[in-house]
């Protein structure tokens, strides 16, 4: 019998299995509790434990890399005590990374170990299909599956056709119109969200509200949206994990207000897999889809099978993201720098020190 089934239950509805235990396995001899962590903020975390829920230091595991450092949803190693301490993450199978708010040259870890990425528009007004674009790209490069909730049907003047615009943004994802008012569409969403799941979109999108619809109980903060551009304040203030009755885990996050992209390159190919596609036809490999003869794709876009507005998207995209991407390892290039010339000063002092005592 392994050592996972003889564990309290707590940890299970988070997530928790024998593949798990076993990457564990050199924590736990240690004297360390696994823990899932809830929430982060300023060098603190909630985290859930097999014996329950604690407060917990991160400044043992402080990286660098904003990245690396805890969030909602890693698997961490918890020194227990009167002062319980985050000592080492597990390796995650998935994150969700954005470019940092501020425009600086890092990125920002939103989940980790995620299963499946929840991208909500509201239909009570028109969805902005750049940002669905952008979401649907964050979703697609962290490894989990995206899947795009029209959410409001029921403000909607016609549902069905907005339905099938947003389908023509999201090319092999699921769309399901939802409405949390009348329970359309809720049953087949949650058929469609598996293992942790992470609602993404603008404030005013209907996450809280649909989340607790799937809870089946109000658990998230909501609040109410401007009527004339149908955006809210930020309800959700920070991110937080709540286990599904019908099993699995859901992570409600902030409205995003900026989604920048970096390092997102696998993302932007499957959020545009139809133009690169139809790339794959052109004559000329380096073909940029503008003026030169026997390009598939604007030969797509003068047939009427693919909008000029799309590609123009996709380009600006994949500027934005080369852009964020040099940054951050230019970044990363002179924080190796630093660490070269940190070692050899310590060296050097370290070498003068002993000259002087022999």
């Amino acid at each position: 019998m392994s050592s996972f089934t003889s564990l309290p239950g707590g940890l299970s509805a988070y997530g928790w299995g024998e593949e798990l235990e076993r990457a564990f396995a050199p924590h736990r001899a240690a004297g360390l509790v696994p823990a899932r962590i809830a929430a982060v903020d300023r060098g603190q975390c909630d985290a859930v434990t097999e014996t329950g829920p604690l407060r917990a230091g991160t400044s043992l595991v402080g990286a660098a890399d904003p990245v690396s450092a805890p969030c909602t949803g890693d698997w961490a190693a918890v020194r227990p005590g009167g002062a319980p301490q985050v000592t080492a993450l597990l390796p995650r199978r998935s994150v969700i990374v954005r470019s940092s708010p501020s425009r600086r040259s890092y990125g920002q870890a939103l989940a980790a170990n995620v299963d499946t990425v929840a991208v909500l528009a509201s239909l009570a007004t028109a969805p902005n299909p750049g940002r669905v674009e952008r979401l649907l790209a964050l979703a697609w490069e962290s490894g989990a599956v995206p899947v795009l909730v029209l959410t409001k049907a029921d403000a909607a003047p016609d549902p069905a056709q907005s339905a099938a615009e947003a389908e023509r943004l999201a090319p092999g994802v699921t769309v399901i119109t939802t409405s949390a008012a009348t329970g359309e569409g809720l049953d087949a969403l949650a058929s469609v969200l598996t293992g942790t799941v992470v609602l993404l979109g603008s404030s005013g999108a209907g996450k809280s509200t649909l989340g607790n619809a799937l809870l089946g109980a109000e658990v998230l903060a909501t609040g109410a949206v401007r009527a004339q551009d149908g955006k809210g304040r930020h309800t959700t203030v920070r991110r937080e994990m709540v286990p599904l009755p019908g099993g699995g885990v859901l992570i409600d996050t902030p409205g995003l207000r900026g989604i920048g992209l970096v390092d997102a390159d696998e993302g932007l190919q499957q959020a545009f897999a139809e133009i690169e596609e139809l790339a794959l036809d052109c004559r000329f490999a380096d073909c940029s889809h503008d003026r030169e003869p026997g390009c598939a794709v604007r030969a797509a876009i003068a047939a009427g099978e693919l909008d000029e507005r799309r590609l123009a998207s996709y380009r600006k995209l994949l500027r934005e993201n080369a852009w964020a991407t040099s940054r951050s390892d230019a970044r990363a290039q002179r924080e190796d720098v630093k660490k070269a010339i940190t070692r050899s000063l310590r060296q050097t002092y370290a070498f003068r020190e002993r000259q002087r005592r022999s």
